[in-house]
């Protein structure tokens, strides 16, 4: 993380921002988010809508769908960031499955569809990929978008041998219903509700118009 100087900033105030900086120890996803020393990732509900079914196109790239001719609605986003333990080693081989709504609000679930909420057909819905040697995963979808009652959120399980799963989810920097969400606001401790909140970033350098997020995911 780079240092920016400004003429107005004396030698200690210097001294005390590098010193924060080197501190960070979980994604710096937001302004302010600077946590003393690794914590877990807070476990968070399923929701109702978790996958019935992981057959067919259930890869890390959501956007397009095999057999379909449209990709998804809504704008384009990357999520990318690595699987730690408490230590800050990171875990290879870990299953990391991401599932949200589509840019509709509808979530690819036969209990969320109906009549009157049809989904978008081209959004996969949910996704699975495996952390590779440096414990990274990457997925490729939308931009997490607004589903009744709640602010927009992508879930997340990761699941390692010889340890419990863990699930949670990632929330966007920003968001106006963040304040309001009781998921969000059930964590208590303020560092790790910052932890699980992420800037979404414009990434055109990635793919036109796209946006990028980072999201470290520490397991206990």
């Amino acid at each position: 993380m780079a240092l920016i100087e400004t003429p107005w900033i004396g030698r200690r105030a210097v001294i005390t921002q590098v010193a924060a900086t080197a501190a960070v120890v979980l994604v710096p996803s937001a302004p302010g988010i600077a946590q003393q020393g690794r914590i877990a990732t807070p476990r968070q509900t399923e929701g109702p809508y978790y996958p019935v079914a992981w057959s067919g196109d259930v890869d890390n790239d959501l956007v397009v769908v095999r057999g379909e001719a449209a990709k998804a609605i809504g704008q384009i986003a990357y999520v990318d960031g690595k699987v730690l333990d408490l230590s800050g080693n990171p875990i290879a081989g870990a299953n990391v499955e991401i599932w949200q709504c589509d840019a509709r609000g509808v979530y690819r679930h036969p209990r969320d569809e109906s009549p009157t909420r049809r989904r978008d057909a081209g959004f996969q819905g949910h996704g699975r990929t495996k952390t590779d040697n440096t414990g990274r995963y990457s997925f490729r979808t939308i931009r997490p978008a607004t589903y009744p009652g709640r602010t927009p959120h992508i879930h997340f399980k990761v699941e390692r041998p010889g340890a419990a799963r863990l699930v949670t989810q990632l929330y966007v920097f920003g968001e106006p219903q963040n304040e309001r969400d009781g998921v969000l606001n059930a964590i208590r401790d303020p560092r790790q509700r910052d932890s699980v909140i992420a800037r979404f970033d414009p990434a055109d350098g990635r793919e036109p118009g796209a946006l990028a997020a980072t999201f470290d995911i520490v397991v206990a």
